[in-house]
């Protein structure tokens, strides 16, 4: 079995509610090169269909989810541009 993915940039947004996840993925997303990965880990709910609905709205990748290694979830979004 395989471990995590790795990212280029993790954002620990446990914590925080809605908009606030997707808020700091459109914030950082650019640290990243394009082709490069983002994982965001957040508690809130909502970020499981807010993550997916930002990268249709702004034209980026939504890989999927899995859990960070204390489970919480954590969102795997591409940087396309």
């Amino acid at each position: 079995m395989s471990g995590p993915v790795t990212a280029d940039l993790e954002l620990d947004c446990r914590g925080m509610l809605c908009p606030r996840p997707v808020i700091e993925l459109g914030r950082r997303i650019g640290e990243v090169e394009v082709g490069g990965l983002v994982a965001v880990a957040a508690t809130d709910a909502a970020a499981a269909y807010d993550v997916p609905a930002w990268c249709r709205l702004r034209g980026q990748e939504y890989v999927g989810q899995e859990p960070a290694a204390d489970g919480v979830p954590r969102y795997l979004v591409r940087r396309v541009g």
